[in-house]
């Protein structure tokens, strides 16, 4: 029963350290990465898919990425698209490739992405806390329903704490990789 509820929440707090590392992908550092166009949505046959099911995505240069559209009649659309989105890239056409240059980030730029990257981060601990309640409660019911008992519990809440600080840890891990990558020149 217990391990039960140790598995389940190591792997809860597992799945808000992938999300959190997904959310982060998202935020442009000074390089190229394909991942900063997932979530942008194209009109495809009537309706809205990823970019990356209307058109091949690479990375041509450090500062710049590439975009192989499969369909002529899609460039305008991918490039409205790619405009209307929060990122504030230009696309540039030629023939059936857009290509998009990064332009250098700004100091200024920088320190406000910091800043985005350490509310994901509190975000993400949040999630890992919520999680160490859930099985702090779950270990109760059990002492409560008298299938555990409260030596057991003070076991379950030590092994439980020590499951969040370890996930706790990979947080701070990945927001530190990510500002150390944001203030890079």
């Amino acid at each position: 029963m217990l391990q039960d509820i140790f598995k389940d929440a190591g792997a809860r707090m597992e799945k808000s350290v992938k999300s959190l590392e997904h959310e982060l992908s998202k935020i442009r550092t000074g390089r190229a990465n394909t991942s900063l166009l997932d979530h942008v949505q194209v009109e495809y046959y009537g309706s809205m898919v990823p970019l990356s099911q209307a058109a091949n995505v690479s990375v041509t240069d450090h500062r710049s990425l590439s975009i192989q559209v499969w369909e002529r009649n899609m460039i305008a659309v991918i490039e409205k698209a790619i405009i209307n989105s929060d990122l504030g890239l230009t696309p540039n056409t030629a023939g059936q490739t857009i290509h998009i240059n990064l332009p250098p980030l700004t100091e200024e730029r920088r320190k406000d992405l910091v800043k985005i990257v350490r509310g994901e981060g509190e975000q993400a601990k949040v999630a890992i806390r919520n999680v160490r309640r859930d099985a702090i409660q779950s270990v109760k019911q059990l002492v409560n329903d008298k299938q555990a008992s409260e030596d057991d519990e003070r076991r379950a809440e030590t092994e439980i704490q020590k499951l969040t600080d370890k996930y706790v840890e990979q947080v701070d891990k990945v927001l530190s990789e990510k500002e150390k990558e944001l203030m890079e020149v």
